[in-house]
């Protein structure tokens, strides 16, 4: 923190001197984003024509028609572009707000200190080197290295997209490195970098402090903020074409050739025949025109209109029309796992103690007649004492950070209440990730958690990271009577359960006891029959604690998912998983999902590997991963070009801001409706109502149906065309009467028009 105070010349408590603002606002800039001012609607509308070789080469039909004369094809293909271009239009004018979107979540104003006094600026005129101030409830206004942080925790979902608060310190980042989540020995080494999502001194622009108050000094504003880079990304990522209009650009080309080839050929045909140039030209023309399937831009348009009313009765919301037949074309699926593979909240499925092991099923409570023994009792106990989670009257749950709320709720799968209506707290040490556990003491009004017959006596409650509560306990819980010696051979038994649960990805949560308050360097763990004088308890300085046991808790798959990745897997999609959790964590969540993962860990890139490897090389591997653990916005991006540049047809899934720029590259982004982010669904072509993976198995169902359809209206005109053209191609060159004339061939022409609906029933 002194280098970076020393780096920037500021004071904590001083700030900046104002006359050294102009300068560094000349040099960094604005803290603000740039949106480019959009183009003249005139201009959009005339980018639809000329981008869609089918629609010019129809608009060219229709003045060759008018030239010789063909008015009622002339206006039938006329109309036909008005309706596509109209919609095409409209589409193009809702989908472009991602980057307004991003920019609303930066604040307007901040609480700033500037030459030792504290005032309300404008965020925009903040430079490197501020000082400012943060509580419950703002947002950060730039990057900022925190000072001091009380209590602090801030919703860094927008930029990570894991929604559990992150508790913020002004201690030195540390890397988490890859010991098992609360449980093993942390495994980094000095220098390593620290991924974004664990650095905990630093508070990022446009996240939000759900909890505590903080001061920190801004070390990057504008386009230099970690929400910065995101937004360059996205200005830069260019609109894609879909397989559909790909292929409707290569069939106007093609057929263009052929147009005019057939226009050429007859034309010399009739004058090496000596006939009139002018009749053969007409000729010519008509049949150039019958071959060019006008009718296939409002058929493919109502097509797909019809498709995306069909998907919003799923609770799918398609916001460009040809993202329907898109997703019919996917091959591969990359997926963000928090809030769309699973559940988005912590759910505890395991309790241990240091004789049991009770596995939980919340969607099945225990028989009320069900004997719990004395130290499951307690864990459950002390998981919600020691929690500030609070209950919402109104909404019936229980609302605060994930891992509280996870310990309260599991009470009621064991028919248990809250314990804290006869707990009164006296004080609180509050969690930090240098601790690495939380701390409250007080009383008990009732004998509901019995103390040997002590009435009132302060009691010391803890939980938190497994290492951090066994190296503070002397003994374990078995019942109030008995609290044995916690020797080596028994402190290996639960370091061996912990570490083989968090394996599985599993977040373990433990939990101790001991007496005194929380200020007190001196709180006792022995019962009075163990420690018989005050001088004892005196002497026991919080390492002298009682172990009861630990929870595990984890982030559950969606209902259903598993089911629909089997599904797209058999029907030859590739699903992957991409997330910032921990390699593991997300390896385990891969296996119940049924993702396709090999063995070991060769199936799992991380976001380190990803900087390590040239575009080449990615590319190769991506093929035979899927899941990509510790990833940042950069890394989702170049996993999606990866793919796409093996040929695939890649969507992306994802509900937050560092999801938008994968989104947006992606050829078929799909945002969340409920937990997504503005940014995010903005980017995005098609949004999930109901957050529901499961629903884009139909969406691919129906894009896959969509294109058989236009494939077969094709089908249907082409092949009447075809049989024109070769009838009066043959009749022409061996010198017959033409058995046609342009009349005629317009005549078949609009019955092949009028039966349009048979692509769309």
């Amino acid at each position: 923190m002194q280098d970076t105070l020393s780096y920037f010349r500021t004071s904590p408590t001083a700030g900046l001197s104002s006359a050294v603002v102009p300068s560094l606002l000349t040099t960094h800039g604005y803290n603000e984003f740039t949106v480019s001012t959009p183009e003249p609607v005139l201009l959009k509308f005339a980018k639809t024509i000329y981008e869609s070789p089918l629609i010019l080469l129809l608009c060219g039909s229709a003045l060759v028609s008018v030239f010789v004369g063909n008015i009622d094809d002339a206006v039938s293909i006329t109309v036909a572009v008005l309706i596509v271009l109209t919609v095409g239009f409209v589409q193009e004018q809702r989908s472009e707000k991602s980057l307004e979107a991003l920019n609303k979540l930066v604040p307007h104003h901040c609480h700033l200190i500037r030459d030792g006094k504290t005032s309300t600026v404008l965020a925009n005129e903040l430079v490197p080197g501020d000082v400012v101030t943060f509580t419950t409830g703002d947002r950060i206004p730039a990057d900022v290295r925190l000072i001091t942080a009380v209590d602090l925790e801030i919703d860094e979902s927008s930029l990570t997209g894991e929604t559990a608060a992150r508790r913020k310190d002004a201690e030195p980042c540390q890397p988490a490195g890859n010991g098992y989540t609360n449980g093993q020995v942390n495994g980094s080494t000095i220098g390593e970098p620290v991924a974004l999502a664990d650095r905990s001194c630093i508070a990022y622009m446009g996240t939000l402090v759900r909890n505590g108050r903080g001061c920190g000094a801004v070390i990057a504003t504008g386009t230099q903020t970690e929400f910065g880079v995101i937004f360059s990304m996205m200005q830069d990522v260019e609109e894609k074409r879909t397989p559909l209009q790909l292929s409707m650009d290569e069939l106007a080309q093609k057929l263009s050739i052929l147009s005019f080839g057939v226009i050429g050929i007859i034309c010399i045909i009739g004058v090496l025949q000596s006939r009139s140039w002018l009749a053969m030209f007409t000729i010519g023309v008509s049949l150039a025109v019958a071959a060019i399937p006008e009718g296939l831009p409002i058929v493919t348009t109502v097509t797909l209109a019809l498709g995306v009313l069909r998907m919003s009765k799923r609770k799918a919301i398609v916001k460009k029309l040809h993202s329907v037949e898109a997703l019919g074309s996917v091959s591969v699926i990359c997926s963000d796992k928090t809030g769309t593979l699973t559940k988005n909240e912590q759910t505890v499925t395991e309790l241990y103690t240091v004789d049991e092991v009770v596995h939980v099923d919340p969607s099945t409570p225990v028989a009320q007649s069900t004997q719990l023994s004395p130290a499951v009792t307690k864990t459950l106990e002390l998981g919600s004492i020691c929690n500030n989670a609070i209950y919402r009257q109104e909404e019936g749950i229980y609302v605060g950070h994930s891992v509280d709320v996870a310990l309260l709720n599991v009470l009621g799968t064991f028919n248990m209440s809250d314990p804290r209506v006869n707990f009164v707290r006296q004080s609180e040490l509050p969690f930090n990730s240098e601790r690495k556990y939380m701390a409250v003491s007080g009383t008990h009004g009732s004998n509901q958690l019995p103390t040997n017959g002590v009435v009132k006596r302060e009691m010391y409650y803890i939980k938190g990271s497994i290492e951090a509560i066994l190296d503070r306990c002397k003994f374990y819980y078995i019942s109030d009577d008995s609290t044995p010696g916690l020797d080596a051979s028994t402190r290996n038994v639960i370091l061996s359960k912990a570490q083989s649960t968090a394996s599985r990805g599993l977040r373990i949560i433990a939990m101790a006891y001991g007496y005194g308050a929380v200020e007190s360097s001196t709180p006792s763990s022995v019962a009075p029959s163990r420690a018989s004088t005050p001088a004892a308890d005196k002497g026991a300085v919080k390492t002298n604690l009682v172990f009861v046991g630990f929870q595990a808790m984890y982030d559950p798959p969606r209902k259903g998912v598993a089911d629909s990745i089997s599904l797209l897997q058999a029907g030859g999609v590739q699903v992957v998983m991409i997330t910032g959790d921990a390699e593991q964590t997300a390896m385990s969540i891969a296996r119940q999902l049924g993702l396709r993962i090999g063995s070991g860990t060769t199936g799992c890139l991380t976001g380190r590997d990803i900087d390590s490897m040239t575009k080449g090389q990615l590319r190769e591997r991506v093929g035979a991963v899927s899941v990509f653990a510790r990833t940042t916005p950069k890394h989702k991006m170049a996993i999606v070009e990866a793919f796409q540049s093996r040929g695939a047809v890649v969507a992306m899934t994802g509900d937050g801001v560092n999801d938008a720029p994968a989104l947006k590259m992606a050829d078929i982004g799909v945002s969340m409706g409920k937990s997504g982010t503005d940014v995010a669904k903005e980017a995005a072509d098609v949004i999930l109502v109901d957050d529901n993976f499961s629903t884009i198995l139909p969406a691919v169902e129906e894009g896959k149906s969509i294109f058989h359809n236009i494939q077969n209206f094709l089908s249907f005109q082409l092949s009447t065309a075809v049989a024109a053209l070769a009838l009066i191609t043959l009749s022409t060159f061996f010198g017959l009467s033409n058995p046609l004339n342009a009349m005629q061939i317009l005549f078949i022409n609009i019955l092949m028009d009028a039966n349009l609906l048979v692509s769309i029933l």
